[in-house]
């Protein structure tokens, strides 16, 4: 193998394959990327078993020809190249060669034949998804995704086709027994029939920061045990969780009848203030809310308090519930308008938090004892 190729495009591939490459393998040839040239374009492809992610760079191929090289140690000498130079990668015996101006650089290649390949199977659903539906599906659920693994069917995002209010919808969902997250979009073209399906955690991250990079529509090929996303020409396959997600309408409560308005930066900059002295170990908070006013407090086993008080739209008969704090905070984060509409019943039941510029996320608190 034999090419030149310019250093952005290099790392731009290299940026979206190497990430998925674990920094610790007992497997050595799953911490290299594979490299195959030809037809004026180099291919990268890396994989750890469970996710495996392809790019293609366009370069000139002087040999076509195939290797692997450790993916981290590649992509840390192509980040600290200088900007607009051009590459060379030459396969020399069992080594690549990387040059680059006055430097130069030999890493030690192991045999493509032993880079795993992935099979996809029968990908029989497919659909297009504005890559904007599908950033908003992340964005504003992962935050909730479980990193327990004895629950291993919550580690992920919870998609699937329902239908609610006459219209056809994509949701998603995630949970971690805390607190639930559930936002929806349109239901694209072809994806009436898709079973309900759980994305790992992992492949959640690697697609948002491919969605980062592309404004474009996103195809969508999925069966019962895997997925694969073709984002710009950058291809991610995945295989998904088996496991069934549970009920998660059950704890969605329909009829908590007090509710609350409250403008949410105001809101999230009291939470934060206040959970200062709040103990790492529970981040509680308390929620004093009477007509007109919302008084937020926390404790500390130091003997250290805090009191903060905002105005509220509340015309109910007074509330105490308490929060952690750290899940309130991660939850404000995905309110994008001017107020947060909070629905309780008691102390102890959950909480319903909503969007006023987003009809269509919806988040459930479960409330702690203060």
């Amino acid at each position: 193998m034999n090419l030149t190729i310019e250093r952005s495009a290099l790392l731009k591939s290299l940026q979206h394959v190497q990430s998925v490459v674990e920094r610790r393998n007992t497997i050595p040839i799953l911490s290299n990327v594979l490299l195959s040239a030809d037809e004026g374009a180099l291919g990268l492809t890396a994989t750890d078993m469970d996710i495996a992610v392809v790019d293609r760079a366009a370069c000139e191929v002087r040999q076509a020809g195939a290797t692997t090289a450790p993916a981290h140690m590649l992509y840390d000498i192509v980040r600290k190249l200088p900007e607009g130079g051009q590459i060379e990668l030459v396969v020399e015996g069992e080594s690549l060669q990387v040059r680059s101006g006055r430097s130069s650089f030999t890493l030690m290649c192991l045999p493509t034949e032993d880079f795993p390949a992935m099979t996809e199977g029968d990908l029989s659903h497919r659909f297009a998804l504005p890559a904007g539906d599908l950033m908003r599906l992340i964005d504003k659920t992962r935050f909730a995704i479980s990193t327990e693994e004895t629950r291993y069917y919550l580690n992920g995002i919870y998609l699937h086709a329902v239908a609610a209010n006459g219209a056809a919808i994509l949701r998603a969902v995630a949970t971690d027994g805390h607190r639930l997250a559930r936002v929806e979009v349109d239901l694209p073209d072809g994806a009436e029939d898709m079973p309900g399906i759980i994305v790992p955690r992992k492949a959640v991250g690697e697609i948002h920061k491919l969605l980062e990079d592309s404004a474009e529509q996103v195809q969508v090929a999925l069966s019962e045990t895997k997925i694969r996303f073709d984002v710009g020409g950058t291809v991610l396959t995945s295989k998904l969780i088996d496991g069934t997600f549970p009920d998660y309408a059950r704890v969605i409560p329909e009829d908590n009848d007090k509710v609350m308005d409250v403008d949410g930066k105001d809101f999230a900059a009291a939470v934060d203030r206040v959970s200062t002295i709040s103990s790492d170990k529970s981040r509680a908070i308390k929620l004093s809310i009477g007509p007109g006013k919302l008084v937020l407090s926390a404790n500390s086993p130091e003997q250290a308090s805090a009191t903060e008080e905002l105005s509220v739209e509340y015309d109910f008969e007074a509330i105490d519930i308490g929060f952690n704090s750290r899940y309130v905070l991660d939850m404000t984060q995905q309110i994008e308008g001017d107020s947060m509409r909070f629905r309780m019943a008691d102390a102890a039941s959950p909480t319903t938090v909503s969007d006023s510029s987003d009809p269509r996320a919806l988040y459930v608190l479960m409330p702690m004892r203060v």
